[in-house]
């Protein structure tokens, strides 16, 4: 019989995680090596080798990795839990960890869940599998993204705080109020498992928990609580959420939920068990703004003073939705509370940080005062009564009035990145229309040679706090330094010089070359690391983008595309001109970019300007 280290297997994408390098390397690395491990388990399309013999052939290879005890922990317990009964494993995990029972199905990995136990490191352990398993069922299984719990705790205050989530999935918003400063949480769950994990996370903390699992709308597990602080991110878009057995709910204060409407139910449920004076922070679809449906329980909200904020967050910051949401924040009306003004609207997409200006703008408004920033409003309550009760923050927000000097200034600017673009375009008068033929390959041909290697970044990365630099995909579109902070962890690809960084999007492809080290790959790109004597990155990027107009890639922008990307195949020395030529194209694009975005100031400035009186003809 194996032991169990014999036992621990990995995937393809396991051993690209914990050495650094892509998928494509692996792949390359069975094709070329015959002594490379053979599958021990999984399918044709998804082999599983076992860990002992892949670390004793990186080894033998010069790849050597370390493979933290965490990371062998969890490859045992995949080893013994099928991705069907992966979860129950994750909570059977948490039951051992805490202490409660053991479960048959562990006894490949219960003396080093014991020794995480007694060595006293079992909260942040089962943070590691909770992280993990999430990042394996990343497609099945919806959880808030941490900028959005953070914002929403620091909305609501909750510190010293009873917490309820109606909806509360594994724990995200409840492990953050947690770390906030909550006193007592309360959840439910529809999913009797991860209830399970939501409560395990919190007990091993040491907070007071109760956690139950059922349908928060049609069997409310605490009918009779009155928490301080409600968050909630629920599920979009569920038809079947009980309207027609719930039409004469108690709940309905501002107006039956549309059967259409959700997440109004959600909204109403959670300001039913919030306190008079406490606060809901909800997050809610872009539609559920303007959608014709909802326009008379909005109004409600509205005239009873307890919708007091619409936040327009970024992309992909709620559970199992990768549009742009709406953050809604409420407060339950108390006795004797004078309505409200004002309601605060704020466009947040554009900020890279948005909590602290955001805290910043709801402060102002819950003062009466406006905040004064461009991405924020304090819109009267009455001018949103109309017909349609349109919340959507960024068609209420105004751009300052133009001045004349502004005017006179951008017009001056303008003529001098003029000038720029005529030198950028004068640097390409070396590129002549002399026709060749080259002989070509591809990236992937550049792979399995050893010339380039591909390395994928993790698609989960905390990006919104840590001291390492992070290089996020929408950077490198928009050409800018690295927006993002992390901490080092497993599977994070510092970035040296020379590497070309890949952004993709569903219609567009971007490089970026970096110049200096100690900078993090952000989740959504790859990079292509040249080896210096035999491909030079300029000359790479170059082509990649030149790849990027052909039909094929912006067709689609899948993975593979990059490494079906055509790269000539030529000596080092001659491939440098063509570095060369990218540089100057790489210029003249900034340069462009830079005058269209100057030229569009100006032309909205002389319009403001003249219409406020500031230019006069």
């Amino acid at each position: 019989m194996k032991n169990e280290s014999e036992a621990a297997t990995v995937t393809a994408a396991d051993i690209a995680r914990l050495t650094g390098y892509g998928r494509a390397a692996v792949s390359n690395w069975r094709r070329r090596y015959d002594d490379f491990p053979q599958p021990v388990g999984g399918t044709a399309s998804s082999p599983q080798f076992a860990l002992s013999e892949v670390e004793d052939w990186l080894d033998r290879r010069g790849k050597g990795v370390q493979v933290p005890p965490e990371e062998r922990i969890w490859q045992r317990l995949r080893s013994v839990a099928d991705d069907l009964s992966l979860a129950e494993a994750v909570a059977d995990v948490g039951d051992f960890l805490a202490e409660r029972k053991r479960n048959i199905r562990l006894d490949g990995v219960s003396a080093d869940l014991a020794g995480m136990v007694k060595d006293g490191r079992a909260p942040e352990f089962y943070e590691f599998v909770v992280d993990r398993y999430l990042e394996a069922h990343s497609r099945r299984v919806a959880t808030t993204r941490q900028e959005s719990a953070k914002l929403m705790v620091a909305l609501t205050g909750v510190r010293g705080a009873t917490v309820f989530d109606p909806a509360c999935g594994t724990g995200s918003l409840l492990f953050a109020a947690q770390e906030a400063g909550a006193e007592q949480l309360y959840g439910q769950e529809v999913d009797p498992v991860a209830a399970r994990i939501s409560e395990t996370r919190l007990a091993l903390h040491g907070v007071e928990t109760e956690i139950e699992a059922g349908d928060s709308l049609r069997a409310d597990a605490f009918p009779d609580l009155k928490a301080d602080v409600v968050l909630c991110d629920p599920p979009f878009g569920e038809r079947s959420w009980g309207y027609e057995e719930l039409t004469g709910d108690v709940r309905w204060a501002y107006g039956l939920p549309p059967r259409g409407e959700s997440e109004l139910a959600w909204v109403q449920h959670a300001l039913w068990h919030t306190r008079p004076g406490g606060h809901v922070a909800c997050l809610m679809p872009a539609a559920a703004a303007d959608r014709r449906s909802g326009r008379r329980v909005r109004s409600q909200l509205l005239r009873s003073g307890a919708l007091r904020a619409v936040f327009e967050l970024p992309m992909g910051m709620a559970a199992g939705s990768p549009a742009a949401p709406h953050l809604w924040l409420l407060r339950r009306p108390a006795e004797g509370d004078p309505l409200p003004t004002m309601v605060l609207l704020a466009d947040l997409t554009e900020l890279e940080d948005f909590q602290k200006p955001a805290l910043k703008a709801w402060k102002a408004v819950a003062r009466d005062v406006q905040p004064g920033v461009e991405f924020a409003r304090g819109v009267p309550i009455i001018e949103l009564l109309d017909d349609t009760v349109d919340l959507t923050p960024s068609r209420h927000l105004v751009r300052p009035v133009a001045r004349g000097l502004d005017f006179v200034s951008a017009r001056d600017g303008l003529i001098g990145m003029v000038d720029a673009v005529r030198e950028a375009v004068d640097r390409l008068q070396t590129l002549t229309d002399e026709s060749r033929e080259l002989p070509m390959t591809t990236v992937t041909e550049l792979v399995q040679s050893g010339a380039v290697s591909l390395r994928q970044p993790p698609m989960r990365m905390e990006t919104a706090s840590g001291k390492i630099p992070v290089l996020m995909a929408k950077d490198v579109m928009l050409g800018r330094e690295p927006s993002g902070r992390t901490k080092d962890g497993p599977g994070i690809i510092l970035l040296e010089p020379g590497d070309v960084v890949v952004a993709l999007s569903p219609r567009r492809l971007e490089v970026h070359v970096a110049t200096e080290g100690g900078t993090a790959a952000g989740p959504h790109t790859q990079v292509l690391r040249p080896e210096p004597d035999r491909c030079d990155p300029y000359f790479l990027a170059c082509f990649l983008r030149a790849a990027a107009l052909t039909r094929s890639s912006t067709t689609t922008t899948s993975r593979s595309d990059v490494r079906r990307a055509a790269v000539p195949r030529l000596p080092l020395d001659a491939q440098r001109p063509y570095g060369d030529a990218f540089l100057r194209l790489r210029e003249l694009e900034k340069a462009l970019n830079t005058l269209h975005e100057a030229g569009e100031t100006l032309i909205n400035l002389g319009y403001q300007g003249l219409a406020g009186g500031d230019l006069t003809p």
